[in-house]
């Protein structure tokens, strides 16, 4: 090759990686753009006496939501996880609970009979939400965003059974599964709140 093919091939090569460079910046902001997470806050639920619920309520605390049922194996959970939030709820941590009826209909109650049970046999005082499905076609929205990477940014999960909880940062983004064998007392859960 001769000397001015040479000189063209070079031209061209650092025209090119210098419009690439330009376009570098765009690319990238596109792709931010794309993975951007969205968090908890966008979310408005109704609660257990139809009243409205807005996480953007929540912001600066950490939260541990979790969906719950009154005739599962693991409703004693319950006592539980009123024990960590009567301990921690003035520490900017709040539990929000999910009444679903997703697992062998271990919640067929309705709203008023849920929040009787939760009262009499738990005395629940953190923020328990109306029913709703946390799986499958009829998915509430707020789990589709618990479950699904591209919303959450964090990973795809899948609710496995009653009491599964997912734990939320205080900037309102998706940190952490806990399986719903996993005691809300457990180590784990209890050093992610002190940290």
């Amino acid at each position: 090759m001769s000397k001015f093919g040479i000189v063209i091939l070079v031209m061209l090569s650092f025209l090119s990686c210098k419009s690439d460079k330009k376009e570098a910046p765009k690319m990238e902001a596109s792709l931010h753009q794309e993975m951007k997470k969205e968090t908890i806050y966008q979310f408005k639920v109704k609660d257990l006496n139809g009243d409205e619920f807005d996480f953007a309520d929540l912001k600066g605390k950490k939260i541990m939501v979790v969906n719950t049922a009154s005739k599962c194996g693991n409703t004693p959970q319950y006592e539980n996880l009123q024990a960590l939030y009567t301990k921690y709820k003035d520490n900017d941590f709040v539990i929000v609970g999910f009444p679903a009826n997703n697992f062998l209909r271990q919640e067929p109650g309705s709203d008023k009979e849920i929040a009787a049970f939760c009262t009499q046999e738990y005395g629940v005082t953190f923020p328990m939400m109306s029913k709703i499905s946390v799986k499958g076609k009829d998915m509430d929205e707020m789990y589709q965003f618990l479950t699904k990477k591209e919303r959450n940014g964090y990973e795809d999960s899948k609710v496995k059974w009653n009491f599964q909880k997912y734990l939320i940062n205080k900037n309102g983004e998706v940190v952490k599964v806990i399986s719903p064998k996993t005691m809300p007392d457990s180590p784990e859960i209890i050093s992610w709140i002190e940290e």
